[in-house]
Parts: C-alpha cells; sequence; structure tokens
C-alpha cells in the first residue's frame, strides 16, 4: 500500500473558489457593465470620482480626529486634531467645487505621470546589460507621454480624464473576474 491510498487527495487552494465561479463572473460582468456605463458618461464618471475622493478625505479625517483621542501628548493630540480637521476641511471643499476639484486632480495626475515617466527613462538608462532595459525604456515613454497629453489637455481635460481612467480600470477588472471565474469554472 503506498501514501497516496491512505491518505485522502488534498483539496487544491481554489477548490473554495470553483464553488464559487459564477458569482466571480458575475461580479466581472458588473464591473465590465459598469465600466461601459462610465465610458458613455465621462464627466458623470468624473463627478462621482470626486465625489468618491471627497467622501474618504471626510471619513479619515473623522478617523484622523478620533485618533488623536487616544493619544496621550498634547502635542501629538493637536498634530493629529489638526491633520483630521485638514482632511476634513479639504473633504467638504472637494464636495462644494468638484469641477475645481477634478482640474486639479487631473493636473496632479499629469504631473505624477510625466515624473514617473522620467524617472522609468531615467531608471532603465541605469540598469545593467543583458536587463529588460528597453521594456523600461518602452514604459517610461508611455508614461511620460500620457502625463504630457493630460498636462496639454489641461483644464478642459479635467472633466473627462478621471472618468475615463476610472470606466477603464472597471472595465479591465471586469475582464479580469470573468477571465478569472471562467479558468475556475472549466477546472470542475
Amino acid at each position: 500500500m503506498t501514501v497516496s491510498e491512505t491518505q485522502p487527495p488534498v483539496p487544491s487552494s481554489s477548490e473554495p473558489l470553483r464553488a464559487k465561479s459564477g458569482w466571480i463572473i458575475a461580479l466581472g460582468v458588473v464591473y465590465l457593465v459598469a465600466g461601459i456605463v462610465a465610458l458613455s458618461s465621462v464627466a458623470f464618471a468624473t463627478a462621482v470620482t470626486v465625489f468618491l475622493v471627497g467622501i474618504m478625505m471626510i471619513v479619515a479625517g473623522v478617523a484622523e480626529v478620533l485618533n488623536a483621542f487616544q493619544l496621550k501628548s498634547w502635542g501629538k493630540f493637536l498634530l493629529w486634531m489638526l491633520l483630521g480637521a485638514l482632511y476634513i476641511v479639504a473633504g467638504i471643499l472637494t464636495l462644494e467645487n468638484p469641477l475645481l476639484t477634478a482640474k486639479l486632480l487631473t493636473l496632479m495626475l499629469g504631473a505624477f505621470l510625466v515624473a514617473s515617466g522620467i524617472a522609468k527613462i531615467i531608471l532603465a538608462f541605469s540598469m545593467k546589460a543583458g536587463s529588460p532595459w528597453v521594456v523600461v525604456v518602452l514604459a517610461g515613454v508611455v508614461t511620460l507621454l500620457v502625463g504630457l497629453v493630460i498636462v496639454a489637455q489641461w483644464p478642459v481635460g479635467g472633466i473627462y480624464i478621471l472618468g475615463i481612467f476610472l470606466a477603464i480600470d472597471l472595465i479591465f477588472t471586469g475582464v479580469g473576474w470573468i477571465s478569472i471565474g471562467l479558468g475556475l469554472k472549466s477546472r470542475s
């Protein structure tokens, strides 16, 4: 008698997920539909994005204020209270003027992408020979170009850029979940 005959088979780690593959596919479809809806109205998707950022800032500010009351040091208490108050005020201002917030967030996104692209290109040229430095240069150039396009379209682009990014993210996430669910389903 071999060891494998005496012991029951060990279930794979994906076994619990296989039973839920239908739900995973359904989640992917919801993401995909939400992405298509967001892509059909990018200005609305931008407004939703800004609204969520504002709400998250307020929630974070309230959490910071509540955390301040847990501190025993007077200096730390004041610092946490100030930080929480700044988050709350920024969140309220975000909700009061979502168009300005969208424009500012878009400018920050563009500037970040430009800086990130430049950093990738510099990093690529410092890589050792034989490493995939060309791929890193290509990624840096694409990131730089996307950032420059966003900055060049600013402030008008602030109305739709965030919505486009949200829609693309939702679509790719949906396709990813659907692929995972179908892959799990085919193994069962």
